[in-house]
C-alpha cells in the first residue's frame, strides 16, 4: 500500500492508540457492476475499503485473500424492497438480496410494512422503477431488517454493511404525502425520526455481531448533530461530498450548516470510516474534493471520485499518489474563509465560498505536475489547491 494511504481497522480494533492522521485512503463503491478478476486484483492493490452487491461473495473473498487488511461491506438498502429482475426470479425473491427484506416475502407476510401515500397507494420512487418505499419508521420492519441483514453477514464473512438511502426527505424519489401525515414536511420528519430509531436497532445489531455498520447519510448539513448520531457505530457515507451550492454557483454545501464541524469532530477522534464521494466531472471538483478530504484526513478517512452516475467505473483519482504523507496540524480556517492544512509532503487549501479568495503558500512547494506557484495564492470559489514537495533524484553514486 502507499505511504500517503491510511490504515485499516476492523470494529474491534479501536481501542489503540489511534494511527497518524495520513492523506486520504482511497475506496471503491463498487456496486454498479459486477467486477471483473482484473478489476479485483486491482482494487486489492488500490483500496482500502470496497463496497460490493451482497450476490458478490466470491469477488468479496477474493479480495480477503489478495489483501487481508482490506474491508468489504455489503451494500443493503434501509428504506426499499424491491422487485425488478435480479432482486425476484418470478414469484420468488432472490437469494441475495440488495435490501434488507425481500419483496415476495414482505408482500405474503407483512403487506403492511410497504408505505402508502394518504390515498393508500404505495409509493414507488421516482427514477428508479419497482423500488418501493418501507415503513421505516415501523419497529418491527426494523428489527426484521436488522436480524435478516445480520445474519446474512455474519454467514457470509462480509466485514459489514454500508446501508444506503439514510435519507432526509421523501422528496428525493417522490412527492408523495404518507399516509397519517398531513403535508411533505411532517412526512419528512416522520421518515428522519423513523431512520433515527432504525440506526439504533441496525447499528446495535451489527456491532454487538462484531461488524461495521455505515450508513450513506443525506443532507447533514441540514439538521445539526444527524452526521454524529448517525456515524456513530463504525462512521458514515457522504455521497455529495463538495457539492456546490446555487446550481454550481455558489459555495461547498459540505461547509455550511454544522456538517463541517461534525465530519471534523469525527476525523479528529480516529476511531470511525468517513467515506467520501465527490461527484467529479471537472478537474476542480476533483481538486476541491480531494482537497476538503485531506483537511478532513485521520486514520479512517477514504476518498474517491465518481465520473459515472451509476457507479460502474473503479476510479482512482491521480490526487491519491501526489505524496502527501502525514498531516503535521489540524486544518486551519482563515478569516476570509479559506481553510488550510500542511502535511509531511505538502499541504492543501479549500476555498468553501461563493468569491475568490487568496491565501499565502508555504515556501518550496509545487504542483504536482511540478509547476512553480506565486504566493499569495489566488483560489476561485468552491475550488481548492493541492501542492507538494518538488521531488528530487536521487544521486548517481560515484564508483
Amino acid at each position: 500500500m502507499s505511504a500517503t494511504a491510511c490504515v485499516s481497522s476492523s470494529a474491534g480494533e479501536f481501542d489503540a492508540p489511534p494511527p497518524k492522521p495520513l492523506a486520504p485512503c482511497a475506496w471503491w463503491y463498487g456496486i454498479g457492476d459486477s467486477p471483473s478478476a482484473a478489476e479485483i486484483e486491482s482494487a486489492a492493490k488500490r483500496y482500502h475499503v470496497v463496497v460490493l452487491n451482497s450476490w458478490e461473495t466470491a469477488a468479496m473473498r477474493k479480495l480477503r485473500e489478495l489483501n487481508p487488511k482490506i474491508k468489504v461491506l455489503v451494500y443493503k438498502d434501509l428504506s426499499s424492497t424491491r422487485n425488478y429482475p435480479g432482486a425476484v426470479i418470478g414469484d420468488k425473491d432472490a437469494d441475495q438480496l440488495p435490501t434488507g427484506l425481500g419483496y415476495h416475502k414482505t408482500q405474503r407476510e407483512h403487506p403492511e410494512w410497504f408505505a402508502v401515500d394518504t390515498a393508500a397507494r404505495r409509493i414507488e420512487w421516482q427514477g428508479y422503477p419497482r423500488h418501493w418505499q418501507m415503513t421505516t419508521w415501523v419497529k418491527q420492519y426494523q428489527e426484521a431488517w436488522a436480524y435478516a441483514v445480520t445474519n446474512e453477514v455474519t454467514r457470509e464473512g462480509w466485514d459489514g454493511v454500508l446501508a444506503d438511502n439514510d435519507f432526509n426527505s421523501l422528496s428525493h424519489y417522490s412527492p408523495a404525502v404518507l399516509a397519517g401525515t398531513t403535508d411533505a414536511a411532517a412526512t419528512d420528519r416522520l421518515l428522519r425520526d423513523g431512520l433515527d430509531a432504525f440506526l439504533s436497532v441496525a447499528g446495535d445489531s451489527l456491532e454487538k455481531a462484531g461488524k461495521l455498520f455505515v450508513p450513506n447519510v443525506s443532507e447533514t448539513f441540514l439538521t445539526p448533530g444527524r452526521w454524529t448520531a448517525h456515524s456513530r457505530f463504525a462512521g458514515a457515507m457522504e455521497e455529495n461530498f463538495g457539492f456546490r451550492d446555487d446550481n454550481g454557483a455558489g459555495g461547498l454545501l459540505t461547509f455550511q450548516g454544522n456538517e463541517w464541524k461534525e465530519l471534523r469532530g469525527q476525523a479528529a477522534l480516529g476511531e470511525s470510516w468517513l467515506l467520501l464521494v465527490t461527484r467529479a466531472r471537472s478537474a476542480r471538483e476533483e481538486r476541491v474534493g480531494y482537497a476538503s478530504a485531506a483537511l478532513l484526513a485521520g486514520p479512517y478517512t477514504c476518498w474517491n471520485l465518481a465520473t459515472t452516475a451509476d457507479y460502474s467505473r473503479p476510479e482512482l483519482s491521480r490526487l491519491h499518489r501526489s505524496g502527501l504523507g502525514e498531516a503535521v496540524e489540524a486544518a486551519t480556517r482563515h478569516p476570509n474563509g479559506m481553510w488550510t492544512r500542511e502535511f509531511t509532503g505538502g499541504w492543501v487549501a479549500v476555498n468553501p465560498t461563493g468569491a475568490t479568495a487568496e491565501v499565502a503558500v508555504p515556501a518550496g512547494l509545487v504542483t504536482i505536475d511540478g509547476a512553480a506557484v506565486t504566493s499569495p495564492l489566488q483560489v476561485t470559489a468552491a475550488d481548492g489547491a493541492v501542492l507538494v514537495k518538488p521531488k528530487t533524484n536521487s544521486p548517481t553514486p560515484v564508483p
